[in-house]
């Protein structure tokens, strides 16, 4: 088995967790995205298409080591779940040994931090144990964005059993503290404001020794969308506002010494952005 993927930011390590990786997905979140779409965009393959054009999406949380804290950002789909799309219904994964096999226990996470609330950043949020859904990481603190968990407690028709299974338990239980949008976690790892996917939508910023990673969250989903950044996802709560987002992060990463690590992209997973032409390639 190989080695799970990891980047090295000064002090601190980020450790990629694979729950699952898809090309069924693609097509339904960037449907502009079809394979005559994006044909030449030679420098996609092998690593962000299949062979037969598809996109090829990554379903993982991101383990963060500083030298005080060990923050799991995002928690994937989970298992033992109902969900509307059947792939993701009921899942029996190995996520929490791929975590073990990082060194990492349950018990040992400080933080966990979710970019957002939808179905597939939430999900080992909680686990079903004796009749009820319980904290994943008992020790840690949860920290969710006060804007959206202010969006979603009060719309269980829109988030279906998601907030119900994998958020509301740890509010309830006193384990989540809601911060802003621009949380400082500690002195390497805060938070910035990248709204439009969600309504509250954050993404992570490591620094540490003078070496710079943004952990994306949703703000973009495929490398894709470097060429094409007008391309929002269906998924996206304010298409508008996702396009002026990801326009601006682009420009503010391109050819600068920053590590991108997209939550959603396979095969390496992170690169720096850089200008090519009018638009932008992943460099990795």
């Amino acid at each position: 088995m190989e080695a799970p993927l990891s980047w090295r930011i000064g002090e601190v390590t980020i450790i990629r967790i694979v729950e699952l990786e898809s090309k069924s997905i693609g097509g339904f979140v960037l449907p502009q995205a079809t394979p005559e779409a994006i044909a030449d965009i030679d420098w996609l393959r092998p690593h962000f298409l299949a062979e037969d054009g598809r996109l090829l999406l990554s379903i993982h949380a991101l383990l963060v080591e500083t030298p005080e804290f060990r923050i799991l950002v995002d928690t994937c789909v989970g298992n033992d779940k109902e969900r509307t799309y059947r792939a993701w219904s009921q899942r029996s994964g190995p996520f929490l040994e791929e975590l073990e096999r990082c060194g990492a226990v349950p018990e040992s996470v400080d933080i966990v931090l979710c970019t957002h609330l939808h179905v597939d950043h939430v999900g080992w949020n909680t686990r079903w144990v004796d009749g009820q859904w319980v904290a994943t990481f008992p020790r840690a603190r949860y920290l969710f964005g006060r804007e959206e968990w202010e969006y979603w407690k009060d719309r269980p028709d829109d988030a279906g059993p998601v907030i119900d299974d994998s958020v509301r338990p740890i509010v309830e239980g006193g384990l989540a503290d809601l911060v802003d949008s621009d949380h400082r976690i500690c002195n390497e790892v805060s938070l910035a404001p990248t709204p439009g996917h969600t309504p509250g939508h954050v993404s992570v910023h490591v620094e540490s020794a003078g070496e710079k990673a943004v952990i994306t969250g949703d703000l973009i989903h495929h490398p894709c969308q470097m060429v094409h950044p007008e391309w929002s996802a269906s998924v996206d709560f304010d298409q508008d506002q996702s396009r002026r987002t990801r326009t601006d992060f682009l420009a503010e990463c391109a050819d600068e010494p920053i590590l991108v690590i997209g939550s959603h992209f396979s095969g390496p997973t992170a690169g720096r952005v850089v200008r090519d032409g009018r638009v932008y390639r992943l460099d990795f």
